[in-house]
């Protein structure tokens, strides 16, 4: 079974043995998001959304020309739904497995969209990260970076906008495959407005135990403060994995390295320890991608900046998989 690699140039395929190949019809392309729907691969990409029947092979763009696409999320029990999120921030739904796309204009209407931003960056904020009901399609939510965590009951139809402990900058939500009423959202450093002291702003993990009607900040204590990758396993203990850095433009070509670091909790957030060897403590390349190693609970493969795959087991043993890759933004296992 392969590992399908999301980098900045591109999408590449990593099997068992061998250097990982480079796949057709998407060189190039900024990948941001990667899921499977309908026996097939989806990637979010900087100029729309892709699909492969190939196993991550070969690729051919089905929608969304010239849209920076940032997550695209297939709905539980009915995998021909699917919607994506862009920059600027707009909200897409196909109903036909992709072969068209429509946009959830009530989305972009919000009265709180007017605001929506990213401090210096003139098309505005991203919708950023898609998370469903898993028992129900028509309920999800849609995390606004920088704008909050934007929620419906009914499929569009109406919307309303949280932000965890007043955090607006969301970057990646995921939900407890043990306790789907558990949800965890990363978070930066982002406002709407700069009355708030930049070093007094609460960042990092936040949690909801009853379904984000209420958070609970889940970081205290823990450096750095930056988060965005984060997955959750579905085998026991349920481990939850982030990684973290001291800000969003921490890099390997820094002075000191990113200083980044990884971090895993088996009790939902309530006490954590580091996933780092002494090699990784901080980390001088930068994680920009975390997911579930297929081969055995708590294990997590980790992406750089400096295009490295890694294997990271449960006691902090790190084996380098493939290197020598454009930066990896995103990893989708074999499943």
């Amino acid at each position: 079974m392969s590992t399908v690699i999301g980098t900045s140039e591109g999408v590449f395929v990593a099997g068992a043995t061998g250097a990982p190949v480079a796949a057709e019809g998407i060189a190039g392309r900024s990948i941001r998001a990667l899921c499977r729907a309908n026996g097939g691969l989806l990637a979010g990409a900087d100029d729309g959304v892709y699909r492969s029947g190939s196993g991550g092979r070969t690729w051919e763009r089905i929608g969304l020309d010239g849209r920076v696409v940032w997550d695209v999320a297939a709905a539980p029990q009915d995998a021909s739904l699917l919607y994506a999120g862009t920059s600027p921030p707009a909200l897409f739904r196909s109903r036909d497995g992709g072969a068209s796309w429509k946009e959830v204009p009530s989305f972009a209407k919000l009265p709180e969209a007017e605001r929506w931003c990213l401090p210096g960056n003139p098309v505005g904020g991203r919708a950023r990260t898609i998370a469903f009901d898993p028992t129900d399609p028509a309920r999800f939510r849609v995390g606004v970076e920088v704008g909050g965590i934007v929620t419906t009951p009914d499929a569009g139809a109406t919307w309303t906008c949280d932000w965890p402990q007043g955090n607006p900058d969301i970057h990646v939500m995921v939900r407890d495959p043990a306790r789907p009423e558990v949800v965890y959202v990363t978070t930066g450093r982002g406002r709407l407005d700069d009355d708030e002291p930049y070093d007094k702003r609460i960042v990092g993990l936040f949690g909801s135990e009853d379904d984000g009607r209420t958070w609970n900040y889940l970081w205290s204590g823990l450096e750095p403060r930056y988060t965005r990758p984060i997955c959750v396993d579905s085998r026991p203990p349920y481990a939850l994995t982030v990684a973290a850095a001291p800000n969003a433009f921490s890099k390997h070509s820094d002075p000191d390295g990113a200083r980044a670091m990884l971090y895993q909790s088996t009790d939902r957030g309530r006490s954590w320890r580091s996933l780092c060897d002494a090699a990784h403590t901080p980390s001088a390349t930068n994680i920009l991608a975390v997911a579930c190693a297929p081969d055995a609970p708590g294990a997590v493969l980790v992406g750089t900046d400096l295009g490295e795959v890694w294997r990271v087991s449960p006691d902090a043993s790190w084996t380098l998989l493939a290197s020598d890759l454009p930066a990896i933004q995103v990893l989708l296992p074999a499943a």
